[in-house]
């Protein structure tokens, strides 16, 4: 039987349109990694949770099946009850595995300052994180995210924050898991002071999670986006894709998401980018919607050079 459709012509017909239409070009864009990862923020269903309209159990599958996204990132708040139940955390992490979603990172809040001007609170709040690195370390997360929440002057709260996040950066790392803060009001919004605490924990696994909306330093003043996040991506291990609302043409109302990616791709960041959707005016699965699309249309845009 004569051979139909010999090597040679295979190769001739891939230098143009090729088989089946399949050009070299395709292929590559098909196979080169993308800029850039998404992963589903907890925070952007925080209103369906707290109605009780959806199990913080079912979360990851609610982002695989519902978005089409395979990565998640937890926010403690949602499991509080369940912070010492092994089994619950066994269950998490079987449900993830079993839909190929990946756990990047826990959000922690409300566990106290860890830049108490009180040393023996500071500790006391290092110490209330311990079993949130555990969680992360059982289901598979790179970080926790913390915040750097202090009182006193601009050099005092350095101090005291740089102290306890050094000490919890310390335990994470006999887990292999980073402490990573993000601006989150007060002295933590403005980014330059956060980079530098940061530089004085001098560890590492301590590092940043560039939020693209949280720089309100105080009622009267809010940091540069743009600033704060160029000077927070040395030393990010996640970024956080802030958003509130849209106008007619998909654009995020109040963050430039292309000007924004550009300067976290400068940074030679190649993570996940979460999208933590805050508005009230779309639903929260509609924003979710909403901010994956402009993300995928600005990676794309961005891919082409």
């Amino acid at each position: 039987m004569p051979q139909l459709f010999s090597r040679r012509d295979f190769l001739r017909a891939s230098a143009g349109v090729g088989l089946l239409g399949t050009s070299p070009a395709f292929l590559r864009a098909e196979t080169k990694t993308p800029l850039f990862s998404i992963s589903l923020a907890q925070w952007s269903l925080h209103r369906t949770l707290r109605e009780k309209k959806l199990d913080p159990l079912d979360f990851p599958k609610a982002a695989k099946d519902d978005y089409g996204i395979f990565a998640v990132e937890y926010v403690n708040q949602f499991y509080k009850d369940k912070k010492k139940d092994d089994a619950y955390v066994a269950e998490l992490k079987k449900r993830c595995g079993d839909l190929g979603v990946k756990s990047v990172l826990i959000m922690c809040d409300n566990e106290g300052a860890l830049g108490d001007a009180d040393e023996k609170k500071r500790l006391q709040a290092v110490e209330n994180h311990y079993r949130w690195v555990e969680w992360a370390k059982a289901l598979g997360c790179h970080s926790i995210r913390v915040n750097a929440q202090s009182s006193g002057t601009y050099e005092e709260q350095m101090e005291r924050a740089a102290d306890g996040l050094g000490r919890l950066t310390e335990f994470g790392g006999k887990h292999d898991i980073n402490v990573i803060v993000e601006n989150h009001g007060g002295l933590s919004s403005n980014g330059a002071w956060l980079a530098a605490t940061i530089k004085k924990v001098g560890n590492p696994r301590c590092g940043t999670l560039p939020d693209f909306g949280n720089f309100r330093v105080s009622k009267d003043q809010e940091y540069d986006r743009y600033k704060g996040v160029e000077e927070l991506m040395p030393f990010a291990k996640g970024v956080s894709a802030k958003s509130h609302d849209f106008d007619d043409k998909g654009h995020e109302t109040k963050t430039d998401y292309r000007r924004m990616m550009k300067i976290v791709l400068a940074a030679g960041y190649k993570g996940y980018v979460g999208i933590e959707y805050e508005g009230s005016r779309l639903s929260e699965p509609d924003g979710i919607r909403a901010t994956k699309k402009l993300l995928e249309t600005v990676r794309e845009e961005l891919a082409k050079g």
